[in-house]
């Protein structure tokens, strides 16, 4: 069979492929074809069908539909059975290849075909949709392997704004894609950190030569000036002729149309888009992670007239939201998911305990607390550094002995913005790791029982079955100990450094120091542990900042990850926001919306920008909708005895108010009260006090969508939620002179906010409706299920909470609510569906204050410059124009 494999894209056709392989062993063994007849159909069969036409299902996209003309590979390509080997060779996973091919598959098909002879042009417009550090690079080089095979010929990869992104692609392709075949490349981008894109001095683009051509392209004004330059050089029959693929990695930034800041993003879009204008034929794909500029931009941008035009990057023909492969790790596998019955959570939903606190007064240790400051400041090693150090030497040791030697090992630690810290935070860990090197490869000193405790603290604090096959004994790691300190280097990754990160030499133990270069695109390789003090105020920094996502490999159990209470605050809140775009998106697909109906809700979380506020011109006034939603309070200031009181009053007035109209239904399994006027509701939520966290339930945005003129949120449905094995309140909640209240356990360490995760269980939604609710049900099918039940009416579920809330679990991630009072928590279920196009309302989306931005700014702008001043200086050349 590999035979067969071998020799058929040399020559386009199976039987010819299965002639040829037969005739080379003949010339060997001459009876072979008689001798072997069966083998040899059998090997021909088991070819046939890995070509067969699969069926692209679109699983995972929003697409505007078209005619399907891509069914897979075929018998004769070139590149995705050469990609595909190089894959099995380096050791990957069969199922990890087989979800890259399957993705891989449906994205080909979503772009336009290149071979439909009535289209001699066309422009299509997609964005894929990846997860931090998760492998779209692997994706991004199949669909380039399969679109080639396919009939494109030519590939424009956008990549990064920095040389050592760029470098860092070129190689990826360079070995992934145009070492399998290097005879059938044209590659136009040197594998060449200095050098960028140059228009060829002797014309354009060719076409027709029968090589495919890829130029891995910086996004900076000059590389994309040159290759607008190249295409005004190319026959006008060759570009005609011409079958492009344009690839924007990390399409959310620089790309995305905004009006100031880093990288003079505006000019940037403006080149792109005009690039995009001059080739007769092409596909644009954006990649990100990170896509709320992409789906917050307005698709239509005003032209100079003052018309509406499209914008020339808006995703319009398809949205492509990758799934993670099992071996991921990510934010579900950080901080769980959002438990389907808080009642019964499931030790999946928690999440895995690798984040550590770092205190206030270590941070000061850390970083200057203003910009006046930072030329002064000298850091010195925090205690929780010290033990970040120690456990990340311990890493290193544990997978020495578990055969790893060869492999590259990164500790991170990212504090600050300023260029001038970086060396100081470098040097003063250097000296700290010099003064204590006898002594830490001695297990009989102060500091090498410092290092066992803290590993044996470690392996304890995470569930047996990821820790025990892995397990590393702490008097085992000193025989290695020693080894590590010999080959610890201590880079600083920034513009201005000589002394950078370098993962083409041999296996590299590191200890990191870096800025905004790190933040985003930047591989760092075996990355365990990450000191992380540095805060950011927009989601997709924010996320994007996460290098210790991504895939670990005989490594599973070490990653972690020291970072401040309200960082950490932040990342969670994150979970929810990813989580919910995702949904949001298989939603759409689900209910065939087209691409230019999708608007994906945001949670807007205080005092964060959602994304560079430039990005967000069109997006200052967003269009926000509950339709087909539930919203549940899960964050508490369970300290504060008068908010926790005045909360549980209003819930009471409400519900005898509610009785007093005669709504209560007192044979009802539960106490509900139906089709109670609006108004009642909307008191109640004037006067409970939600948590700042809850951006999503602030008065500002949800009473104008409730107040909005649709008959169905006219009469809602008010439900108490009680539970049969809870504590029995000692006082009354207005006409209910007793309730058997819920037990919600609050996650540990989360200072004056008690943050439970959840509040509702989906069997909740069925609290107003008859019989037992269907067992198997999805939320979103769970509520459509409802709506057949009782018709389109919103539902408002109130929940006493046990002040105590005793925890009861095996996990170390809870503790005992232990508030101020007994809590009142509010779900509130909306009918209709997350795709109506219609009855949003308008809100001004919390922003940022003038002087936050200007620090923000300030912070990024020096990072960013000194390194754009010193990489554009190597790679565009003094006379360029």
């Amino acid at each position: 069979m590999d035979a067969i494999l071998k020799q058929l894209p040399g020559v386009g056709d199976l039987d010819l492929a299965v002639a040829a392989v037969v005739e080379s062993f003949e010339a060997f063994f001459p009876d072979f074809a008689a001798s072997h007849a069966s083998e040899i159909d059998e090997a021909r069969a088991i070819v046939e069908k890995e070509f067969a036409d699969v069926e692209i299902l679109h699983r995972h996209s929003v697409i505007r539909k078209r005619e399907r003309w891509y069914f897979g590979p075929r018998p004769g390509d070139l590149h995705w059975p050469a990609l595909k080997t190089f894959m099995l060779s380096k050791g990957w996973a069969e199922a990890d290849i087989e979800g890259i091919d399957e993705a891989s598959n449906e994205i080909v098909s979503l772009l336009e075909n290149p071979k439909n002879s009535e289209k001699q042009q066309f422009a299509c417009r997609g964005l894929v949709v990846g997860h931090v550090q998760s492998g779209k690079t692997a994706n991004m080089t199949a669909v380039i392997a399969k679109a080639l095979d396919a009939g494109y010929d030519t590939v424009i990869l956008l990549a990064g704004l920095t040389n050592k992104l760029r470098y860092q692609t070129q190689l990826r392709m360079f070995n992934d894609l145009v070492k399998r075949n290097e005879l059938h490349w044209n590659v136009r981008t040197p594998n060449d950190e200095a050098i960028d894109f140059r228009a060829p001095p002797q014309g354009g683009f060719l076409s027709n030569v029968g090589k495919a051509q890829i130029a891995v392209v910086k996004k900076n004004v000059s590389p994309l000036k040159q290759l607008k330059i190249a295409v005004r050089g190319t026959n006008a029959q060759a570009l005609r002729r011409l079958r492009v693929l344009v690839i924007d990695d990390e399409c959310d930034q620089a790309s995305v149309n905004a009006g100031r800041g880093e990288y003079d993003v505006t000019a940037i879009n403006a080149h792109i888009r005009e690039f995009l204008g001059m080739i007769p034929a092409v596909s644009y794909v954006g990649y990100t992670a990170t896509p709320f500029a992409n789906v917050l931009i307005d698709p239509f941008r005003k032209d100079m007239r003052g018309k509406d035009e499209l914008d020339d990057l808006y995703p319009r023909d398809f949205i492509t939201a990758l799934p993670a492969s099992p071996n991921y790790f990510g934010t579900e596998k950080l901080f769980g998911r959002v438990p389907d019955d808080p009642d019964n959570i499931l030790p999946e939903e928690e999440g895995l305990d690798m984040i550590r606190d770092v205190p206030p007064e270590d941070e000061q240790q850390m970083q200057p607390v203003s910009m006046a400051e930072r030329e002064t400041f000298e850091p010195e090693v925090a205690e929780t550094l010290q033990r970040a150090i120690l456990y990340f030497l311990g890493c290193c040791a544990a997978r020495r002995a578990r055969g790893d030697a060869n492999k590259h090992m990164t500790m991170l630690v990212h504090t600050s913005a300023y260029v001038v810290a970086h060396d100081r935070v470098a040097a003063c860990m250097k000296e700290w790791v010099d003064s204590i090197r006898e002594a830490v490869m001695d297990p009989a000193s102060e500091t090498g029982q410092r290092l066992a405790a803290i590993w044996d603290e470690e392996k304890g604090r995470l569930p047996r079955e990821i820790t025990e096959a892995r397990s590393i004994p702490s008097d085992e790691l000193f025989d290695h100990i020693g080894g590590v300190l010999e080959d610890l280097e201590f880079p600083i990754e920034n513009g201005t450094s000589d002394n950078r990160i370098d993962y083409e030499k041999p296996a590299r133990t590191y200890i990191v120091t870096g800025g905004s270069i790190l933040a985003r695109g930047l591989t760092l390789e075996g990355l365990m542990v990450s000191y992380f003090l540095r805060s950011a105020k927009q989601y997709d920094t924010l996320l994007q900042m996460g290098r210790w996502f991504g895939y670990r490999p005989n490594y599973e159990d070490l990653p972690r990850i020291w970072m401040p209470e309200d960082l950490k605050l932040s990342f969670r809140n994150l979970a929810r926001v990813e989580m919910e775009i995702r949904e949001d998106i298989e939603r759409y697909h689900l209910e065939n919306k087209d691409p230019m109906d999708i608007a994906v809700r945001i949670r807007a979380i205080p005092g964060m920008a959602i994304t560079g506020a430039t990005k967000m011109r069109a997006a200052r006034t967003c269009a926000i909708s509950y339709w087909g939603t539930h919203r549940q309070t899960y964050r508490f200031h369970y300290r504060d005895a008068d908010e926790l009181v005045g909360n549980w009053e209003a819930g009471g007035d409400l519900l005898k108010a509610a009785s007093q109209g005669g709504f209560r239904s007192e044979d009802w399994k539960a106490p509900v009260w139906k089709s109670v006027p609006r108004e009642l509701v909307v008191e109640f939520l004037q006067r409970y006090r939600f948590h700042p966290d809850h951006g999503d339930l602030r008065r500002d945005v949800l009473l104008p969508f409730i107040n909005q003129s649709d008959d169905r949120l006219r009469d809602w449905n008010i439900a108490v939620v009680e539970s049969g094995k809870g504590k029995v309140s000692e006082q009354a909640l207005g006409p209910l002179e007793t309730v058997q209240m819920v037990n919600r356990a609050r996650l540990k360490d989360t200072g004056p906010t008690a943050d439970i995760k959840a509040l509702m269980s989906k069997r909740d939604v069925w609290i107003d409706c008859e019989g037992k609710p269907p067992g198997g049900q999805s939320w979103d099918q769970l509520k459509d299920l409802r709506q057949r039940d009782i018709g389109q009416k919103p539902l408002l579920l109130l929940y006493p909470i046990d002040r105590v809330s005793p925890y009861t679990g095996r996990g170390d991630d809870r503790v005992s609510l232990g508030a101020a009072v007994d809590v009142l928590g509010v779900g509130i279920v909306f009918p209709g569906s997350i795709t109506e196009g219609a009855h949003f309302v308008s809100v001004e989306l919390p922003t940022l204050s003038p002087e936050d931005l200007a620090r923000m700014e300030a912070e990024e702008a020096e990072d960013v410059a000194m390194s754009e001043a010193q990489e554009s200086a190597l790679a565009d050349g003094a006379g360029e124009q």
